[in-house]
């Protein structure tokens, strides 16, 4: 249980230091429904708003980079009504970001393999990229059919086909594929790798999330269900970031 209603004073994160790079892993929409005996798809109508929210916060006190999980790679195997019902939620979503960021900073980014979503929602996808791309405020990458093991595999085909065009030399490999190169073929090239990521729902797994990416980052585990979450849930995390020694792996 959250320690601070949607009532409670705002916590004063003035004066911190802000992550770059915040990823959130949005857990427990189904978790929040079955406790008030709704439908799994209640809790992700609730959360959908949680994400508006917690976003456009996110915006608006300077995050740079926000990159959500908003479905996964394994989320197709979930009942079909339930499938289906979230993606009335993306549409609702993307059309809504259309009007609504028309005039805002926020750049939009979808990581992952969009090609299996309708044929639609992938029109909308590209569109709200095309839109937002001018926009030099925060950039929100929201994955959407993303997975860590996916993404590592689409940039290694990636690199083996620059071998096979010849971009990159065979007596030449041990040089040419770094630490960077990977980095530069993932949905997140050009991109800093996350200060912090979030995981409310009390959860202590990754569940295929950045994997790459999160070599180093600091990771903050909440009890708090996904549609329960809010800015002072997040501020919390926040101060507990700045308390946090970053060594990354020297002394």
């Amino acid at each position: 249980m959250s320690l601070f209603s949607s009532k409670s004073p705002e916590i004063d994160i003035t004066d911190i230091q802000l992550p770059v790079h915040i990823g959130i892993i949005m857990d427990g929409n189904g978790r929040w429904a079955k406790k008030r005996g709704l439908p799994r798809t209640a809790g992700h109508k609730v959360g959908a708003e949680t994400f508006r929210k917690i976003s456009r916060y996110c915006s608006d006190i300077g995050i740079k980079y926000l990159t959500v999980y908003a479905f996964s790679t394994e989320n197709w195997r979930r009942p079909l009504e339930e499938v289906n019902t979230i993606m009335v939620y993306f549409r609702d979503y993307l059309n809504e970001a259309l009007r609504d960021f028309a005039d805002d900073t926020i750049r939009v980014k979808f990581l992952g393999d969009i090609s299996q979503f309708p044929k639609d929602i992938q029109e909308l996808m590209i569109e709200n990229e095309k839109m937002s791309a001018v926009h030099e405020g925060m950039v929100l990458n929201i994955a959407m059919n993303y997975g860590g093991r996916a993404e590592l595999v689409t940039a290694m085909r990636k690199i083996a086909k620059m071998a096979a065009n010849g971009e990159i030399k065979a007596d030449d490999i041990d040089n040419a594929v770094t630490e960077k190169l990977i980095s530069d073929n993932l949905y997140t090239a050009g991109q800093p790798d996350p200060d912090l990521i979030i995981r409310p729902s009390g959860e202590y797994r990754t569940s295929n999330f950045l994997l790459w990416q999160s070599a180093y980052a600091e990771y903050y585990i909440d009890d708090v269900l996904w549609p329960d979450y809010t800015k002072n849930d997040l501020n919390r995390a926040l101060i507990e970031y700045s308390k946090r020694n970053r060594r990354f792996g020297g002394v």
